[in-house]
């Protein structure tokens, strides 16, 4: 208790929330409302992503901050279809601020931790970041990918670690949103994974080489064929990263929204007392799956990290 007492009682820990809380509000107070046909269907699309807007009471409010496009990008615009004499513009969504958010809170969080490993001193937030940045190193990018190169790449798998994470546990806090929660969020991630594949692999075995090798000794008549093969295989793991990381934090997402949907559900179909009855249960069975989805947060984080570790492994070694 003194431990978790003196971690909140900290100058970053206090930004921490109080930064979480701000954004927040300015999430709920700005994103437009979801209005579906059912009591279900108007939960699960607190899911999708939400443009921030003028005032989120009034339907097609313009939107708080937009963005002129391209003609070629006009699919990309906001509104679904560009209205008749107007030009494709996008705006800033509901999820963009909590992936700044998680940006932020990543910085605020290893502020102290390079003076804590230099003189072994520091509260209680930077020694457990200290020891996460510790673990993430020797047991999950060294074991694999020796220290030399292992220590290059590190600072591109904390960061990715982290930003995962965060943006993971932030989608747990009310009034939020879900970055992973978008599968073009996790497209995004996935492509950065993908390229560090195939740029690394080419910079470090040579652009031919990487190619050649991409393909196991085998036959020549076979070497076409494979190298189809092997090139599936080389897109399947970026997408098997980016499906993975998806369906783990949307799909959590819906069963406790379905819990809470029952509640509304059987209020509509029995009235208040339908309501009343299916309120323990729903309640109950939504902070089971709240309680749980906190240690999925933190489980993705650490597969993605790890997956993209064995990936960009294999393709800059490619005997392994």
């Amino acid at each position: 208790m003194k431990r978790f007492l003196s971690y909140l009682l900290s100058l970053r820990g206090l930004v921490m929330v109080a930064l979480v809380a701000a954004v927040c509000f300015v999430s709920s107070r700005y994103s437009a409302h979801h209005q579906g046909n059912s009591v279900f269907t108007t939960l699960y699309m607190h899911l999708v992503p939400s443009a921030l807007v003028h005032d989120n009471h009034v339907h097609d409010s313009p939107a708080l901050v937009e963005i002129t496009l391209p003609a070629a990008l006009a699919a990309l615009d906001y509104r679904g279809a560009v209205p008749e004499g107007s030009v494709p513009k996008t705006a800033l969504f509901n999820l963009q601020l909590f992936q700044v958010l998680a940006v932020v809170l990543t910085l605020i969080a290893f502020a102290g931790v390079p003076r804590y490993l230099r003189t072994g001193k520091g509260d209680p937030l930077t020694k457990v970041f200290a020891g996460f940045a510790g673990y993430i190193k020797d047991e999950m990018v060294l074991p694999v990918m020796g220290k030399e190169l292992g220590l290059k790449f590190l600072p591109y798998f904390l960061s990715v670690f982290f930003f995962v994470l965060f943006m993971n546990l932030l989608g747990l806090v009310p009034s939020s949103a879900t970055a992973t929660a978008s599968i073009f969020v996790t497209m995004a991630l996935a492509l950065s994974t993908f390229l560090a594949m195939v740029l690394c692999g080419m910079w470090i075995q040579g652009p031919l080489a990487f190619w050649k090798h991409l393909v196991p000794h085998v036959p020549a008549a076979l070497w076409p064929l494979m190298f189809v093969v092997e090139l599936v295989g080389l897109l399947v793991k970026p997408f098997a990263l980016m499906i993975r990381l998806f369906a783990n934090m949307s799909g959590g997402h819906m069963v406790v929204l379905s819990f809470m949907g029952l509640i509304f559900f059987l209020g509509q179909l029995w009235g208040p007392a339908g309501a009343w009855g299916a309120s323990p249960i729903g309640a109950g069975f939504a902070c089971f799956i709240m309680i749980i989805e906190s240690f999925v947060a933190l489980l993705q984080a650490y597969i993605f990290t790890q997956l993209s570790i064995l990936f960009i492994q294999a393709s800059v070694h490619p005997e392994h």
